[in-house]
C-alpha cells in the first residue's frame, strides 16, 4: 500500500469519506461547519507550536485528515440547494398552480411524447428564488427545441417526481435528486412565454456552437444516423441516437466510445501535440504549447457539456501537460487523485455519478493491470505488438469496471474484446477526420466527397457494431450482483495485484479472506432468496402477477409475445431477487399464497357464487362492478387495483374504499403490491 504514502491520495480519500457521510447520514450543516472550523483552528495552532517537529507527530496528520473529512461534509452541504433560504422548496409549499420564471440549463434525451429539459428557477410566485426543475414539453408537429439559456415564463402546478413503482426498478427520482432536481412540470408549448433567448453562460454559448455545427453539417449533406454519431463522438450529445443503435453499442461492449471520456481526450491531446509541435521552435514555445493545449481541451470539455467523465479526463490531462511543461516527474495515481480532489471540491455529487465512478475505475484498471497483462507476452513484431497492447488495455479497463458494471447494469458483453480490438485502432482516425469535417463545415468549404466518405465510415462503424451485437448468446444478461459483492470484488482485485507486485504471505492471506467473504455473501444471498412472495406488479395497460417460491418465479400475465422478452419489470425483478428460472402462465381467477386467498375480478366481472373466504380482491382490466356490493358480499381485507384499469374507475373505487374504511392499493400510485 505504498500509494497511501502520497499525501494527496490520503486527503482525497478523506474528502470522499466526508462527502459520503454528508450524503447518507444527513449531517446538520451548522454543527458540521462549526466543528470543521474548530478542527482547522486546532490544526493551525498545532502547526505553530510544533512546526519543527511536525514530521514526527502522528497527531498532526490525523487532525489534518479529520479536517479534510469535515471539508468534504461541508462541501456537499454548501452545494445542497435545499439548505439555502431562497430555494423554491422553502418558498412554495402548496399544490396549486404557481407562476414561474426559469432559464433552460440542460437539454435531456426526449421520450416518445415529451422534450425534456433541466431548468434553473429565477422566480416563483413573484419572489426571487433558485433551484432546478425537470420540464416536460409535449411534442407535436409545431414544437421547436428550446435553446439553452432561454428565459421563459409559465404558470403550472409543481409535481413530485414519481418514485419507482416496481421492485428493483431504476430510481429516476434519486437520479434527478443528485442533480438537485426535486419536482417536475408537464407543459404544452403554448403555455410557455418567451422572455429572452440571449446567451448568458458558457453552457448557452456551447449550445449555440453545437447548433451552428449541426446546421452546417446538415447543409453539407450529413444524414440523421451519421449526424447522431458525430454528435456523440465529438460533441458529447447522445440525445438524437436511435434507440436500436444505442442498444447495439451497449450489447457489443463499445458504449464507452459514445461517451466522451479519457480515450477521446487522450486522442485529441495527441492530435493537438502534433499540430502545435512547430511552436516549440519559438522563444516561448515551451510555455505557449501547453497553455494553448489546456485552453483547447477545456474548450472541448465545455462544448461537450462538462460531463463527469470528460471533466475528469480534461483535468487529468491538464495536470499532465503542466507537469510536462515544468519538467516534473508525474505519478499517474497522484495525478488521478489531484484531478478527483479538485473535481469533487467543485462538484461533490459527481462522486455518485455512474460515469464518474466508471471513468476512474477504468483508468485505475488500465494503469494497474495492463502492465501485468502485457508482460505475459511481449511480441517482437509491431504487427502483433499493437493489437496485443490494445487487447490488454481493453481487458484491464473491463476488469476495472466489471464489478460495478454488473451492479448497475446486470449484464456483461462477452465479445467486448473483439469489438474494441477493431474499433479502438480506428477511433483516432475517426476523431481526427471528424474534427477536420467540423472545421471545414464551419468554413463552408467541405467537399461532397469528404461528406460521402465520412458518412460511409460512420455507416461501417454502425454496421460492424450491429453485427457484433446480433450474437446475443455472448451477451450475459440479468446477472444478480449486490453492493457487498462489489466491495469484496475490488478488495480481491487489489489484493491480487498487490500480491503479484510484492509477494508475501500476509497479502496472500488477504486474497483468501476476500475470496471466502465473497463466497459467504453468495451463500447468504441464496439463503435470502428462499423467502416467498406474491406480487402484483405495476404495468400500464397490462396485468402482471408474480408468485415467488424460493429462487423461482411463477408469472401470470396478459403481455403479448413481443413485449414479454423485453419487459424491464420482469428483468429487474429477476436480477434483484436472484431468480434462477421463470415459469409463465395466463391470468388466473384465484391465487393462493400461504394462508391468503386473492380473488381476481376482470372485465367479465365474475365473482358471484364464491363460497370461500376471500382475503384480497384484485381488480384488473376495468371491470364494471358495484364495489359496495362486492365488499358486502365477500368482506375482503384489502382492495387492489393494478395499472390495467381506467383511472376514472380507480378514482371511484378509491372513494368507495375510503367511505367504507377498507384499505385500497393502487399500483400506479403506491407501487407494486407485495405480500410476504
Amino acid at each position: 500500500m505504498k500509494l497511501l504514502n502520497f499525501v494527496i491520495i490520503r486527503l482525497t480519500l478523506c474528502l470522499i469519506l466526508g462527502i459520503a457521510f454528508a450524503h447518507y447520514l444527513n449531517i446538520n450543516f451548522s454543527i458540521s461547519l462549526y466543528i470543521t472550523i474548530g478542527l482547522i483552528f486546532l490544526l493551525g495552532c498545532y502547526w505553530l507550536f510544533l512546526r519543527h517537529k511536525i514530521n514526527r507527530s502522528p497527531y498532526f496528520m490525523l487532525l489534518a485528515f479529520l479536517c479534510m473529512v469535515g471539508v468534504g461534509i461541508n462541501t456537499y452541504n454548501i452545494k445542497n440547494g435545499k439548505l439555502k433560504r431562497r430555494h423554491y422548496t422553502n418558498i412554495y409549499k402548496g399544490r396549486e398552480s404557481v407562476t414561474l420564471l426559469f432559464k433552460i440549463e440542460e437539454r435531456l434525451k426526449p421520450d416518445t411524447y415529451n422534450d425534456k429539459y433541466i431548468v434553473s428557477i429565477m422566480a416563483i410566485a413573484n419572489k426571487t428564488a433558485l433551484g432546478k426543475l425537470l420540464i416536460n414539453v409535449k411534442r407535436d408537429s409545431t414544437s421547436s427545441i428550446l435553446p439553452v439559456d432561454a428565459v421563459l415564463f409559465t404558470s403550472a402546478e409543481l409535481q413530485i417526481i414519481q418514485r419507482p413503482l416496481n421492485p428493483h426498478q431504476f430510481d429516476y427520482r434519486k437520479f434527478l435528486e443528485l442533480k438537485q432536481v426535486y419536482h417536475q412540470l408537464y407543459l404544452e408549448q403554448t403555455q410557455l412565454l418567451f422572455i429572452s433567448d440571449s446567451k448568458t453562460s458558457i453552457y448557452g454559448f456551447a449550445d449555440q456552437w453545437r447548433t451552428t455545427i449541426n446546421e452546417k453539417l446538415i447543409a453539407a449533406g450529413f444524414k440523421n444516423n451519421a449526424l447522431s454519431i458525430i454528435n456523440a463522438l465529438l460533441l458529447g450529445q447522445r440525445q438524437t441516437i436511435d434507440k436500436s443503435t444505442y442498444n447495439n453499442y451497449v450489447n457489443s461492449g463499445t458504449i464507452h466510445i459514445l461517451a466522451v471520456s479519457g480515450l477521446h481526450v487522450g486522442i485529441i491531446l495527441l492530435i493537438l501535440n502534433f499540430i502545435l509541435r512547430p511552436l516549440l521552435y519559438f522563444k516561448h514555445g515551451n510555455f505557449l504549447r501547453p497553455f494553448i493545449i489546456v485552453t483547447l481541451l477545456w474548450g472541448f470539455a465545455v462544448i461537450t457539456g462538462l460531463s463527469p467523465s470528460v471533466t475528469r479526463a480534461v483535468t487529468m490531462f491538464s495536470i499532465i501537460s503542466i507537469a510536462m511543461h515544468l519538467k516534473r516527474p508525474t505519478n499517474i495515481y497522484n495525478t488521478l487523485a489531484i484531478s478527483a480532489f479538485f473535481i469533487l471540491l467543485v462538484k461533490p455529487v459527481f462522486l455518485f455519478s455512474i460515469g464518474f465512478q466508471m471513468s476512474y475505475l477504468a483508468v485505475l484498471g488500465i494503469v494497474s493491470v495492463q502492465p501485468i497483462l502485457y508482460k505475459l507476452w511481449q511480441p517482437k513484431y509491431w504487427v502483433l505488438d499493437k493489437p496485443w497492447q490494445i487487447f490488454t488495455v481493453t481487458l484491464a479497463a473491463q476488469l476495472g469496471v466489471f464489478p460495478i458494471s454488473l451492479f448497475y447494469f446486470h449484464q456483461f458483453p462477452g465479445l467486448f474484446f473483439i469489438s474494441n480490438l477493431v474499433v479502438i485502432p480506428f477511433l483516432g482516425l475517426i476523431l481526427g477526420l471528424g474534427l477536420l469535417v467540423i472545421v471545414l463545415a464551419l468554413l463552408n468549404i467541405i467537399p461532397n466527397s469528404i461528406v460521402v466518405a465520412y458518412s460511409f465510415i460512420m455507416d461501417c462503424l454502425n454496421g460492424f457494431i450491429a453485427w457484433i451485437a446480433q450474437f446475443e448468446g455472448f451477451l450475459f444478461r440479468d446477472i444478480p450482483f449486490t453492493l457487498p459483492q462489489v466491495v469484496i470484488s475490488y478488495f480481491i482485485i487489489v489484493s491480487l495485484i498487490s500480491n503479484y507486485k510484492i509477494k508475501s504471505f500476509r497479502r496472500l492471506i488477504l486474497c483468501f479472506i476476500g475470496i471466502i467473504s465473497f463466497q459467504s455473501i453468495m451463500i447468504y444471498n441464496n439463503h435470502k432468496t428462499k423467502d416467498d412472495a406474491f406480487i402484483v406488479f405495476n404495468k400500464s395497460r397490462y396485468t402482471l402477477v408474480g408468485q415467488k417460491n424460493g429462487n423461482r418465479l411463477f408469472l401470470y400475465h396478459n403481455l403479448d409475445s413481443i413485449k414479454k422478452p423485453t419487459n424491464n419489470v420482469i428483468k429487474n425483478y429477476k436480477a434483484g431477487e436472484l431468480i434462477d428460472g421463470i415459469s409463465t402462465d395466463s391470468l388466473q381467477s384465484i391465487y393462493q399464497f400461504k394462508n391468503s386467498t386473492i380473488l381476481a375480478i376482470d372485465s367479465l366481472a365474475v365473482y358471484k357464487g364464491i363460497s370461500f373466504k376471500v382475503d384480497y380482491i384484485l381488480l384488473q382490466n376495468s371491470p364494471k362492478v358495484n364495489l359496495d356490493r362486492i365488499i358486502d358480499t365477500l368482506k375482503p381485507l384489502k382492495i387492489i387495483a393494478d395499472a390495467s384499469n381506467y383511472k376514472s374507475y380507480v378514482k371511484r373505487w378509491k372513494m368507495t374504499c375510503k367511505r367504507r374504511k377498507i384499505p385500497f392499493h393502487y399500483t400506479n400510485e403506491k407501487g407494486a403490491f407485495i405480500l410476504k
